[in-house]
């Protein structure tokens, strides 16, 4: 099969595992609702108290699909909200995660995964240049038992979640960027990523707001 094929076999795994999206929804409010679920419907007792308490920044990205024969893939699009100075959990900004590592099977899987982000530096890495995990940041799936807190750690853990245990999940060579497209067409303005994280003055959607309150009750508010 030649690489365009192999491109528009991808592409139809990737359509298929994102599900339809019912008639007079956007595709953002399709993919926020979609996080939502995600987040009601599973279980995240399997991820430290404390990690969640101390990460500065989570993504959940539904529905991210691995395929591959040699050389292997993922792709999915989801959001990420960083705390505030206040404790609070910002608006969400849309993200994508894309690429790959080498040696995986032959299939194609999907999976919802959540990444934890322990500082806002990672996050503003992520806003300027887009986020190489491995590279610009260290990552780990998921650890299942507390950390040691005084021992000072940039890691980016990250879990695939669902109705089964969370488990770690490795997602080496893969990068995380900044869909501007969605932000756009979510928020209905052109917005650079920190005002959508950090000016109050920004529209807030019913569906942020749903999200924020939801992050706030399973996070907990530390600053």
């Amino acid at each position: 099969m030649s690489f365009p094929q192999w491109s528009c076999f991808f592409l139809g795994l990737v359509l298929i595992a994102s599900g339809p999206v019912r008639a007079g929804v956007t595709d953002q409010e399709a993919k926020l609702e979609e996080v939502l679920n995600v987040l009601t419907g599973s279980s995240l007792e399997g991820i430290p108290v404390g990690l969640l308490e101390s990460a500065q920044g989570i993504a959940i990205i539904p529905s991210v699909v691995k395929v591959g024969l040699v050389v292997g893939g993922r792709y999915g699009k989801g959001l990420l909200s960083v705390r505030r100075p206040t404790g609070e959990w910002s608006r969400p900004l849309f993200i994508s995660l894309s690429g790959g590592n080498v040696g995986w099977q032959l299939g194609a899987q999907s999976v919802d995964v959540v990444l934890l982000l322990p500082s806002r530096r990672l996050v503003d890495v992520l806003v300027a240049s887009g986020l190489a995990m491995g590279g610009d940041a260290l990552v780990v799936p998921g650890v299942t038992v507390e950390a040691d807190p005084e021992e000072p750690q940039e890691e980016i853990y990250t879990y695939s979640i669902g109705p089964g245990p969370v488990a770690g999940i490795d997602l080496k060579g893969t990068r995380l960027q900044v869909e501007k497209d969605d932000n756009h067409g979510y928020y209905q303005q052109q917005l650079k990523s920190e005002q959508v994280l950090d000016d109050d003055t920004v529209n807030l959607p019913d569906s942020a707001i749903r999200l924020k309150t939801l992050l706030k009750e399973m996070t907990g508010m530390k600053p």
